[in-house]
């Protein structure tokens, strides 16, 4: 048998949830993938043949020491901004799909869902699913191919989360349950509280009344966990916290930001702040354009907001700019759309990088990459060789600057404005390390390497262990001749 994972509301700890139950069960010799039929995310992963993800369930299959493939996320949307997201099916593009005329596509793509769970279990035995937002949502029930219509098709039993962090954690459990269609309620086998904070001991009359109200047995209160993981979505950034490093970096917070998981690591060593364009950058260490899944109405914000001018002030005064994937592509002298991505036309770019991107076609490069950074300048002569991925549409041609990695990406000649398509790049020892012990240095510092990466998902997996009945948990994975 296998187990859905469905939540109150959004970001109440679904994925954390799947990927502690993903390694719980591994450690106890259970073969388990994870699931989650429809995303909406613009963090994205590139498994090993191409085919593109999200990097929640990326996480989720790393949890489960497996290889990340299309089946644990075949359908992925990708906002591109007036009401229009991309579809991605079983990791390649599908199409452009405006809100009103997906769910004609309902039926479809519900199968292929289907297709893909049968696909995981038959080669794995037992699946954990993720559900999506809150399962409650009674206006999308005919048409809710992450939650609803697909219990109802696998008719697995389910566990709800719910976030005790946001208050009303009562009516988030008892109003979900008395929501749910009758057939779906059934199948309701318990409850997990999320994100506690204090004495557990004081919730004790909590979880007696949860489970009177509800009529299923509480698995658990989970701790607030903080750890090392890769953030979903968008709505992660407005947890972040700047720390209190001696070092600033400023990541702009295009509307369309997309992959900002790649600075996470940086988190750990520098006050990172995700900033809206127009925001003043003095003071700043280190400046970051992100990749964004609209280049050219984030390039026409960046430079209608002052933030152009505040890239080529910090440029002037030696501060290290550094473009990720489309702000590589901002970074450069033009843009020429045929009307792939916006609008037919050309577009002036920043001009910081001697480059110019072209978007013909609707093709979209995803590929898992090693390079080997070339060495100009104080910090990529300190990178050496890096692992990432690329997910980008457009072709860049660089002109007159220098290559930053073999075979891709344009750097200025003093080393201080970096493009590059390689995301992940900052999961690389030596690319945290090389611009780090720059931006330290400057100031006078002395930046003490990074030489390990801990695994977090154990650590996970105990909070796990710690605070849920995994004795009620373990049969939902058990075969019937068991």
């Amino acid at each position: 048998m296998s187990l859905m994972v469905l939540g109150t509301a959004s970001h109440v700890g679904k994925s954390i949830m799947v990927a502690a139950l993903c390694r719980a069960l591994v450690n106890r010799g259970v073969r388990v993938a994870p699931f989650k039929s429809q995303n909406m995310s613009l963090n994205s992963y590139v498994t090993r043949d191409g085919s593109e993800i999200g990097i929640a369930q990326a996480m989720q299959a790393f949890a489960a020491r497996l290889e990340p493939t299309a089946e644990m996320n075949p359908i992925l949307l990708k906002p591109k901004g007036d009401q229009v997201s991309q579809v991605m099916l079983l990791g390649r593009p599908y199409k452009d799909v405006p809100a009103n005329e997906y769910y004609k596509e309902t039926d479809f793509l519900l199968q292929k869902a289907l297709e893909s769970a049968r696909i995981l279990q038959k080669e794995y035995g037992h699946l954990v699913i993720e559900g999506a937002g809150g399962a409650a949502e009674m206006n999308l029930y005919a048409r809710d191919i992450a939650n609803i219509l697909l219990a109802r098709s696998l008719r697995f039993p389910i566990i709800l989360v719910a976030d005790i962090e946001r208050g009303g954690v009562f009516a988030q459990v008892y109003g979900t349950l008395q929501l749910l269609p009758p057939d779906i309620r059934v199948l309701v086998a318990g409850v997990v509280v999320n994100k506690f904070r204090g004495d557990m001991k004081i919730f004790e009359e909590g979880i007696r009344i949860l489970e009177e109200i509800s009529g299923v047995p509480v698995l658990g209160v989970l701790p607030y966990l903080d750890l090392p993981l890769p953030s979903e979505d968008s709505l992660s950034l407005g947890d972040k916290k700047a720390g209190t490093h001696p070092v600033r970096i400023a990541v702009i917070r295009l509307r369309h930001i997309s992959n900002f998981t790649d600075f996470e690591r940086l988190e750990d060593h520098a006050c990172v702040e995700y900033v809206p364009p127009g925001t003043p950058l003095s003071g700043y260490d280190c400046i970051i354009l992100p990749g964004t899944k609209n280049t050219i109405a984030d390039l026409l914000t960046v430079q209608e907001t002052g933030c152009a001018t505040e890239l080529f002030r910090a440029r002037e005064n030696g501060i290290p700019i550094i473009g990720i994937c489309g702000g590589y592509q901002m970074l450069g002298r033009e843009i020429v759309d045929s009307g792939v991505e916006s609008r037919e036309g050309t577009y002036m770019g920043l001009g910081l990088l001697d480059v110019v991107t072209r978007f013909d076609a609707y093709e979209k490069k995803t590929e898992q990459k090693e390079r080997t950074a070339n060495p100009i300048g104080p910090i990529l002569s300190r990178t050496g060789a890096v692992k990432g991925y690329e997910i980008h549409m457009g072709i860049t041609e660089r002109r007159n600057a220098e290559e930053a990695f073999a075979g891709e990406g344009a750097v200025t000649s003093d080393g201080l404005v970096i493009g590059t398509y390689l995301h992940g790049l900052f999961e690389n020892q030596g690319a945290v390390n090389a611009l780090l012990s720059y931006v330290y240095s400057r100031k006078g510092l002395l930046f003490a390497p990074v030489t390990s990466c801990t695994d977090p998902y154990d650590a996970l997996a105990d909070a796990l262990e710690n605070h849920l009945r995994m004795d009620l948990i373990l049969p939902f994975f058990q075969d019937a001749d068991e």
